[in-house]
Formats: structure tokens, sequence, C-alpha cells
């Protein structure tokens, strides 16, 4: 058994999945475990490796980043997705959230960066590359149907928890900060989720932006 990472690399480019893997080392924790070119073969990758996490190019000639990514959101259990692209196109970006992407960063990131991208987004939580989120959560939050639940229902703890969420804190993170374990968190993660309607952490980012419990000038990671 490994505890290596392992990813799943989708791009048209060859040059770029070769740079990714040259990232992306086993020596860093991460184990490229198959390749396509374009995400129509996303699928049969999935049937035959396992696979915790799916780096993702938005613009691919067939189906692209987003199309795939769509089509992965309809099954009943996927990998999540970090989308990758050069393109900082906000309506690209947000449409990458609004299909199901779990976070997206740009392609002259850091390498340091990316390596904690795919990193924290295979552990199940968000990455929202900070050069372009503020602007990319705006047109995200003018796609979708205004979120009328009230923050008032959030316990004082919640309240904590999902400003960390906003800030761009992972679980373990959190937990720390709050000296609480990552169950514990979690469990206060499901809660705020049922009690606002809230689909995802990108969505739980969205909110905490929108109702002030997360300055628009705080950095999120």
């Amino acid at each position: 058994m490994t505890d290596d990472v392992r990813v799943l690399l989708v791009d048209d480019q060859d040059l770029v999945r070769s740079g990714l893997r040259r990232i992306l080392r086993r020596r860093a924790g991460f184990l490229i475990v198959a390749e396509c070119a374009d995400g129509a073969g996303v699928p049969e990758a999935l049937a035959e490796h396992d696979v915790d996490v799916i780096v993702m190019d938005l613009r691919m000639k067939h189906v692209d980043g987003i199309e795939a990514t769509r089509r992965l959101r309809a099954t009943s259990d996927h990998p999540p997705v970090l989308a990758l692209t050069t393109f900082d196109d906000d309506d690209l970006l947000s449409g990458a959230l609004r299909a199901g992407a779990a976070g997206f960063i740009l392609k002259d990131s850091p390498a340091e960066d990316l390596i904690r991208a795919v990193r924290t987004v295979a552990m199940g939580e968000s990455w929202l590359d900070p050069t372009v989120t503020a602007r990319v959560l705006t047109t995200y939050r003018n796609a979708v149907a205004p979120n009328t639940s009230r923050v008032e229902a959030l316990t004082s703890r919640e309240h904590d928890v999902l400003q960390a969420i906003g800030r761009g804190l992972t679980n373990a993170e959190i937990a720390a900060a709050l000296f609480i374990s990552e169950v514990t968190v979690k469990s206060h993660i499901g809660r705020i989720f049922a009690k606002l309607g809230l689909r995802d952490r990108s969505a739980a980012i969205v909110y905490a932006f929108d109702h002030g419990i997360v300055a628009p000038d705080n950095p999120v990671a």
C-alpha cells in the first residue's frame, strides 16, 4: 500500500503533462497513475486506475475540462477535480466551479503552489488561486441563484469554522486553529452546508465573502 497521492493528468499538450510530471514527482509524495489528452478519456482512465485527484486542463479540442467535470459530477462517485489553465478568464474559471471542480490554479503558478493545490484538493478540500479569486467569485455568484439562508442559524463555533473555510484553511489547519479534532471540523462543515444549503466549499467561500464573514481583502489559499 502506498501513501502517495494518485494523480490523473488530463491535458492535450504533451509538453504540459511532462512539466506536471516533473513537478508532481514521487519523492514529493505523488504518483501519476494515468494521463489523458482529452476529457473524453477520463471515464476509461478512472475505470482502470484508483485516482485521488484529477488535474484537468480546461481548454481541450473535443471534450473540454468543464464538460468532463460536469459529466463526472453526474456520476455517483468520482475523485475531486483541480482545474488547470493558462487563461486568466473569469468566466472560464467560474464555469469550472459551477461544473463541480474543487478548485482552480493557473499554469504559470509557482511549483510549490501547484503541489499544495493538488494535495489540498486530493484531501477533499478546495483551492482557489489567490491571484484571481475575488474576480472569479464575483462571476461565480452572478451566475448562480442567491442563497437566502441566514447566517444566524449557525452556532458560534460553526461561524468560526465557516470563517476559516472562507480564509482558505484546510480541515487540519482549522482543527489546529480552533483546538478541535479534524473529525469535529468535518461534522461542523456538514452542519454548515445543511443549514445554509451550500453544495461545496467553493459555495461556502462565496457565502462567507457575501455575508461579511471574511473581508474581501483577506487572502484565500
